[in-house]
């Protein structure tokens, strides 16, 4: 038997239901055009500021990018941190670099990504000499460093279009997992030999610093990540290596190195090693993501960078 009042019924909900989701696809369209900017939120500060702007540590306020190069020119080593998948943090660097090259044709470049073993297939690129298949094969990017090239290729560009002069800072990348389980006494006497001369580990807010990160690594596997001590020496294998082929190849010259923003962040990781070694003046740049949280001692510069939400 019909129901007669049935199609009523249907059509009076499906009226409903059409007019309640246009109520709802227009309220999120215009909330979507009004959202705010996120901006970097200083604890020291309680102040915001959104992307776009580098704030001066000295002054605690912000500087034009020209200022800033202005300051960048005056000394002798210049420190880019980066997130390494952030691709606004790749197109910053190429731009201080270009900047700096223009006032410091003789600058050289250092780089975290690639180990100094390497050294003779970076200055092929260097010269010209080598196309960028060649290249990645010879420096076996992907068995090491991994992230896409695509990531560093202006930078790279740039360097062999220029024919600057590019380091390989780390020390080989097969070293560092096998001291985090195992300390520095089981590695091979081979290995022991890309070890740095020094190793500082005595600098207790660089403990403090690194020690959470240890707490996260160790929750998804303690047999991976047995010790805290493994772990800390590993970080500071990095960067007192690093350091020391900045301070045995800097000389009088100036040199920008791009490391990720851990290895620079309070200069405790490679600035101020690489400092005792050479007393050299330099500076730190760090890039940080709006949305997130700083502090004014990060750096000399925290240069805020779009969040990725907001990217393009």
């Amino acid at each position: 038997m019909t129901n007669v009042g049935q199609p009523d019924i249907i059509d009076f909900n499906s009226t409903v239901i059409r007019k309640l989701f246009c109520c709802i696809f227009f309220c999120t369209l215009i909330i979507g055009c009004t959202v705010a900017p996120q901006k970097l939120f200083f604890h020291d500060l309680s102040k915001s500021f959104p992307e776009g702007t580098i704030i001066s540590a000295a002054t605690q306020q912000p500087v034009s990018f020209d200022e800033l190069m202005n300051d960048l020119s005056g000394v002798q080593v210049i420190y880019i941190g980066e997130k390494h998948t952030d691709p606004t943090h790749h197109e910053i660097q190429v731009k201080i670099i270009k900047e700096l090259h223009k006032a410091r044709p003789h600058v050289s470049i250092g780089l975290e990504m690639v180990d100094h073993t390497y050294q003779p297939i970076l200055d092929r690129w260097s010269e010209g000499e080598l196309d960028q298949q060649n290249f990645l094969e010879k420096i076996h990017w992907y068995a090491n460093w991994r992230f896409d090239y695509e990531l560093y290729q202006n930078i790279f560009s740039f360097i062999k279009e220029n024919k600057i002069k590019v380091l390989g800072l780390n020390i080989p990348l097969h070293i560092p997992p096998k001291i985090r389980v195992g300390g520095i006494e089981n590695l091979s006497d081979d290995e022991k030999e890309y070890l740095p001369q020094k190793i500082d580990t005595s600098n207790q807010l660089h403990r403090a610093y690194i020690e959470p990160q240890f707490k996260q690594h160790q929750f998804m596997s303690k047999e991976r990540f047995p010790s805290f001590d493994y772990f800390y020496l590993v970080q500071c294998v990095w960067e007192e290596a690093m350091a020391e082929t900045i301070a045995d190849h800097l000389g009088s010259n100036v040199m920008i190195v791009l490391a990720g923003n851990g290895h620079i962040i309070h200069k405790f990781g490679i600035p101020d090693r690489t400092y005792t070694r050479t007393k050299a003046a330099f500076r730190t740049v760090y890039l940080a993501s709006a949305g997130s949280k700083a502090e004014l001692s990060y750096a000399d510069y925290i240069w805020v960078t779009p969040s990725k939400s907001h990217r393009h």
